[in-house]
């Protein structure tokens, strides 16, 4: 049985190192866990998506393995529609949804890696876009990142110049190869007639102010 004068001769040394480590601003040292464990990648927040968004060129993603941090990366699509990633190289995102490349990912993984979860988010949209030339205050393009009438583009882009045709502006859209035009009156439009002109708008849609 260890007597009261051994114990506090034990004791001492343990409290002198302790104190020194508080001294320090050092925290206590813990046991160390299990060597083999793997850190998860850290979460990244994305922004809101549009009804119906595939990815496109210039847009800004994260891909995450949520278990192979090192293989996580950012990264912004070429204009060939392909992104870079770590050791898969070339991957086509151009046209998929988030979902879509993230599967496509996962295939691609697969080979180097079993039961891989892969997650992609969108940082920045940048693919989609409206362009607004003519007679108004900043003319350009806009990004599309939310739903868009043709009254609240031109807003965005500041108003009608004082000698604009207000009621001869034209929205320029092509489907399926075609250009398609529609008509839009700001005068009636702002007065609530005819608000069937405020049309939404799509990406690569030209709003001309004469």
């Amino acid at each position: 049985m260890v007597n009261k004068s051994l114990r506090s001769s034990l004791m001492v040394p343990a409290l002198v190192v302790l104190a020194h480590s508080l001294a320090a601003g050092q925290a206590p040292a813990r046991a160390a866990g299990p060597a083999n464990a793997t850190a998860a990648a850290p979460v990244r927040a994305g922004v809101p998506l549009p009804a119906g968004y595939v990815i496109g060129a210039e847009d800004v993603l994260s891909v995450v393995y949520w278990r192979e941090k090192d293989w996580s990366a950012d990264t912004t699509v070429r204009p060939d529609g392909k992104i870079s990633l770590p050791v898969l190289n070339d991957v086509q995102a151009a046209g998929l949804t988030p979902e879509e490349l993230a599967d496509a990912v996962k295939k691609a993984a697969a080979k180097y890696i079993t039961g891989a979860d892969v997650t992609v988010i969108v940082k920045e949209i940048r693919s989609r876009k409206v362009y607004v030339v003519g007679e108004v205050g900043k003319p350009g393009s806009y990004p599309l990142t939310s739903t868009m009438t043709v009254l609240q583009i031109i807003a965005e882009a500041g108003g009608l110049l004082e000698h604009s045709k207000r009621n001869d502006i034209a929205i320029v859209r092509t489907e399926n190869g075609r250009e398609r035009r529609f008509k839009f009156n700001y005068s009636e439009v702002v007065k609530g007639q005819k608000p069937e002109q405020n049309i939404t708008l799509q990406p690569g849609d030209t709003v001309i102010v004469r």
